[in-house]
């Protein structure tokens, strides 16, 4: 799995490694000038500046605390303060257990829905039983897409007309997860914006049916975020934290990005735990965010491989 990670991660690697192998092979001394060059790799690398500063802020304390004198056990102690930034609660996964509902939300063009096929791909391989929501009524063939993936992944999918009520669609697959004893109910809901109050409130509406119909299911609001889009995904995330009580991010298209360092930024800011990453088009390429496994793809050892 690790060695799949820093495959899926190999454009951010190329980026963070270089910089990061320029800045600890350039200096013997961990002086004012190796803190300010590291930053600044760091804020190239999308973590961007506030959580850049925090980051070296503490890391210079660490080095003073710890006695650390080399950039080799420099490095590793950046790797380790990164993680620290991003660590993962220890029940962040229990909903995987069941009965539960997960709501998944985004704006448009994030991956949701692709999300949601290949996440009821891996849970029905672990034997749950998955029942799929197709809430995205207004994309045109976003139901066809959910339905495919329900095919693929051997999972129902509960839908309804193009352009009616995503709510309706949500309560009627409420209704059949309970009579059918699913485990995992996998909401798809429509892109939207922040500025669409319509949308927002909408969204406000299908929390409150799920909270009132199913008050016992554990609950899962998943947000989808296009790694590639670097700070912008950071502030969508802190819109929709407006609207909705964020209990998870999904970092879709890591593979693509050069940047991963949005990674640490929004696990930072928000205080939100990134719980899964895309690494690839495959339907296995959603893997569980391991922070540790992160940083040490993205820090540690860089400078004994080529990459």
């Amino acid at each position: 799995m690790f060695s799949k990670l820093k495959a899926g991660l190999t454009k951010t690697r190329k980026n963070i490694v270089y910089g990061i192998d320029t800045v600890f092979g350039a200096y013997d001394d961990l002086d004012d000038e190796f803190f300010e060059d590291l930053e600044e790799q760091l804020i190239i690398a999308d973590v961007g500046v506030h959580t850049s500063e925090e980051v070296l802020d503490e890391l210079r304390e660490m080095v003073k605390d710890e006695r650390i004198h080399s950039t080799e056990d420099c490095r590793i102690a950046l790797s380790r303060l990164v993680a620290s930034k991003m660590s993962v609660p220890e029940d962040a996964y229990d909903f995987e257990d069941g009965p539960s509902v997960v709501l998944v939300i985004g704006v448009n063009g994030v991956g949701k829905t692709t999300y949601c096929g290949k996440m009821a791909s891996a849970l029905k391989h672990k034997g749950k039983k998955v029942i799929l929501a197709a809430a995205d009524t207004f994309r045109a063939a976003a139901t066809e897409q959910l339905l495919m993936w329900g095919e693929r992944a051997g999972v129902d999918v509960i839908s309804g007309q193009e352009g009616s009520d995503p709510a309706s669609v949500i309560y009627d697959a409420l209704h059949a997860a309970k009579a059918r004893h699913a485990d995992i109910l996998i909401c798809d809901t429509a892109g939207r914006l922040n500025n669409k109050k319509n949308l927002m409130n909408e969204l406000d509406k299908i929390d409150r049916i799920i909270s009132r119909e199913l008050p016992e299911y554990k609950r899962e609001n998943l947000i989808v975020l296009d790694a590639t889009t670097g700070q912008n995904a950071l502030n969508q995330a802190k819109d929709f934290s407006e609207v909705s009580d964020i209990t998870g991010i999904v970092l879709t298209k890591m593979d693509g990005t050069a940047k991963g360092g949005i990674a640490i930024a929004i696990a930072s800011e928000l205080s939100v735990p990134v719980k899964f990453i895309g690494v690839g088009e495959g339907i296995d390429d959603v893997l569980r965010f391991d922070p540790e496994d992160f940083a040490k793809a993205m820090f540690e050892g860089a400078s004994d491989e080529q990459v």
